[in-house]
C-alpha cells in the first residue's frame, strides 16, 4: 500500500510539473522528444507523434526532453528553428518557469478546494476540545464543546490566554466562567501547580481555531493568498537549512526523501481525502521552490544560463553547459540517496 501511494503522490506532483515544460515547448514550437516518469534507465516507452512518453527505473522525478536544450545536441539543420537553444530568451524563459507555475497552480487550486470544504481559522473565543479524567476541569463541571468567556474574572480571547492564567493560577481557587448551549455558567476550579505531563493545570484541551468554509467564488482568491503565503514560508525555510549546510550548523528542519513522502502520504490518507490533498498541496509548493533554485539541473540552474546569455549576448562554452549539468545531475540523485536512506533508518527507529 505504502508503495502504491507513493507512486500515486510522486505521479501527480512530477506529470504535473513536466506537463507544464511540455505545454510551454510546444507553444512555442520547441520539438518535445521525451516524456519521462522517472529518471533513466529506461523500462518501456511509447511513441506518439514525435514524442517518446517513456516509464523509467529511478522513481525519484521525471522529465521533458526538448530537442536542442544544448548547443551540442542540434545535429539536424531542418529543425534548428525547433530547437530549445535557438529561441529567444523571454521563450526559454517560459519554457524554464513552466513546470513550477505548474506546481504552483497545482497547490493553489487543491487549496482552494479545500477552502470550499472547511478550513480551521483563528477565532476570538476558547473551546474545549476534551477533558481529562479526574483533572480539576472534570471536578468543576466543565465539559467537550464548552466556550471558556473568563478566568479569574479575565475575558479570554485566545487559547494562550487561558493557559498562561491558569498557570498563574496554580493551586489557588478561582471562578471560570463556561458557556454552555448558549446558558452562561459559573464554576470553581483549582489549577493544578505540577500536573501530570502533557496535560497542563487544568487538563483540558482547547483550542482558538474554528472551522470556516468559503463558497466556490471566493475559495480561488483566499486560496491564492494562503498558497503565496505558504510558499513564501517554504522558501524562507529552505533558505534557513541551506544557511544551516553551508556553515555546518545543525540542521533544525526535518528532511524527507521518497520514501518519507510516502510514508507521510499514508498517515494523511488515513485522516481522509481532505488531509491527502493538503499534503500534495504542501509538497507541490515545496517542489516549486526546490526546482527555481538556481542548481545546476534543477531548473533555476538553466535559468541561470539564460540570465547570462540575456547579459553577456554571449552563448555558454558547450563543455561547460554539458558538464556542470551532469555534474549537477550526479549530486541531486546522490543527495536523494543519501536522504532515502535516512529515511529508512528513521523507519527502523
Amino acid at each position: 500500500m505504502s508503495i502504491i501511494i507513493f507512486i500515486l503522490t510522486l505521479a501527480i506532483l512530477v506529470l504535473v510539473h513536466e506537463f507544464g515544460h511540455f505545454i510551454a515547448a510546444k507553444l512555442q514550437g520547441v520539438k518535445v522528444e521525451e516524456f519521462g516518469f522517472g529518471l533513466p534507465p529506461r523500462l518501456f516507452g511509447i511513441k506518439k507523434g514525435e514524442t517518446l512518453y517513456s516509464i523509467n527505473l529511478l522513481p525519484f522525478g521525471g522529465f521533458v526532453k526538448l530537442y536542442g536544450e544544448e548547443y551540442h545536441e542540434i545535429k539536424n539543420k531542418s529543425l534548428s528553428k525547433r530547437a530549445f537553444i535557438n529561441k529567444n530568451g523571454w521563450q526559454k524563459t517560459l519554457i524554464i518557469i513552466a513546470g513550477v507555475i505548474g506546481n504552483f497552480i497545482l497547490g493553489w487550486t487543491l487549496i482552494s478546494f479545500l477552502f470550499t470544504q472547511g478550513v480551521p481559522v483563528p477565532g476570538n473565543k476558547v473551546k474545549v476540545e476534551s477533558v481529562v479524567k479526574s483533572s480539576p476541569a472534570q471536578i468543576a463541571g466543565i465539559k467537550e464543546n464548552d466556550v471558556v468567556l473568563t478566568f479569574a474574572g479575565k475575558k479570554l480571547n485566545q487559547a494562550d490566554d487561558l493557559i498562561n492564567l491558569s498557570k498563574i493560577y496554580g493551586g489557588k481557587p478561582t471562578t471560570v466562567v463556561i458557556s454552555r448551549n448558549n446558558q452562561e455558567q459559573t464554576l470553581e476550579i483549582t489549577p493544578r501547580k505540577n500536573p501530570p505531563s502533557g496535560q497542563g493545570p487544568l487538563g483540558i484541551v482547547i483550542t482558538s481555531y474554528e472551522e470556516k468554509k468559503y463558497p466556490w467564488y471566493q475559495a480561488p482568491f483566499f486560496g491564492l493568498i494562503e498558497s503565496s503565503k505558504l510558499t513564501y514560508d517554504i522558501a524562507k525555510e529552505l533558505l534557513k537549512v541551506l544557511a544551516q549546510v553551508v556553515t555546518f550548523k545543525k540542521i533544525s528542519a526535518d528532511v524527507a526523501g521518497p520514501v518519507g513522502i510516502a510514508r507521510y502520504a499514508q498517515s494523511a490518507i488515513k485522516f481522509g481525502k481532505n488531509a491527502y490533498l493538503e499534503l500534495i498541496a504542501l509538497l507541490s509548493l515545496n517542489l516549486a521552490i526546490v526546482n527555481i533554485l538556481p542548481f545546476p539541473a534543477l531548473d533555476g540552474g538553466r535559468l541561470v544560463f539564460v540570465v547570462y546569455e540575456g547579459i553577456t549576448k554571449k552563448k555558454i562554452n558547450k563543455n561547460i553547459e554539458k558538464y556542470t549539468n551532469l555534474i549537477g545531475l550526479l549530486i541531486l540523485l546522490s543527495l536523494a540517496v543519501v536522504i532515502t536512506i535516512h529515511d529508512i533508518i528513521n523507519i527502523y527507529r
